[in-house]
């Protein structure tokens, strides 16, 4: 299951580029974490169109996933100790087909929740995958929840996560089929966009020594980022949205 490391001449370089990695991510969380839903730009669009926009809801929906620091931090959790490529495949599949689901039933039969309860929860998601990869559920319940039904389960909820940021504009009834679909299908594509980039770092990582030893670290600031994205949530819960 593990990989096999590199000579100890090439660990050194792996080493740069995981740190690398991991101040590149840390930059996009920074200039992206107040900043995360639809810019003023997009909501003129949106607001303003009218009929069928299959390329711009497209290229909406892949740019909202790419810049979706909650969705993204959750699924580098889920393949965190993925190895091969049908088993990434298969839990990414899991995901879509949850986020798909809520997003599209969400908005066209107008499904509303307090989207500051509800990304708390996608906040809970990357907590919950956190601990599950630390082992921490087998430790303290003595099982493990059944992972690919909870990447199921999130995923409903980063899916109507997505149908909040769009319920909160006017969307025009005419072309809203098909430009929801749209915007689905490039959030699939921003979500393998991501990814891709994401394994890639992350297979570097492992053929590193040091990944082993890091993963615990690694997994502890996942699980951080993932109590700050809940605190900040029901912060405005609390003073915006109750």
């Amino acid at each position: 299951m593990h990989s096999a490391p590199l000579s100890p001449l090439l660990n050194p370089t792996m080493r740069r580029v995981a740190l690398l990695a991991l101040g590149l991510m840390l930059a996009l969380m920074s200039s992206t974490l107040w900043a995360h839903g639809v810019n003023e730009n997009d909501k003129a669009f949106i607001e303003g169109a009218s009929g069928v926009n299959i390329i711009p809801y497209m290229y909406l929906g892949a740019k909202h996933m790419v810049t979706g620091y909650d969705h993204l931090l959750f699924l580098a959790g889920v393949i965190f100790f993925l190895y091969r490529l049908k088993d990434v495949g298969a839990y990414v599949t899991l995901f879509a087909i949850g986020h798909s689901t809520t997003l599209l039933l969400g908005v066209i039969f107008d499904i509303r929740a307090n989207p500051f309860i509800i990304d708390a929860i996608i906040g809970l998601s990357v907590v919950y995958k956190a601990i599950d990869n630390l082992d921490g559920f087998r430790t303290w319940l003595g099982f493990s929840p059944n992972p690919k039904a909870a990447v199921l389960i999130f995923g409903f909820f980063h899916g109507f996560g997505l149908a909040t940021k769009l319920q909160e504009l006017t969307l025009a009834g005419d072309g809203m089929i098909p430009n929801l679909i749209s915007f689905n299908i490039g959030v699939e594509m921003g979500q393998f966009m991501a990814l891709t980039v994401i394994l890639l770092l992350m297979n570097l990582w492992r053929m590193s020594d040091s990944f082993r030893r890091s993963a615990i670290l690694a997994n502890a600031a996942l699980m951080t980022a993932g109590f700050v994205l809940i605190g900040y949530q029901l912060a405005g819960y609390f003073t915006q949205g109750a």
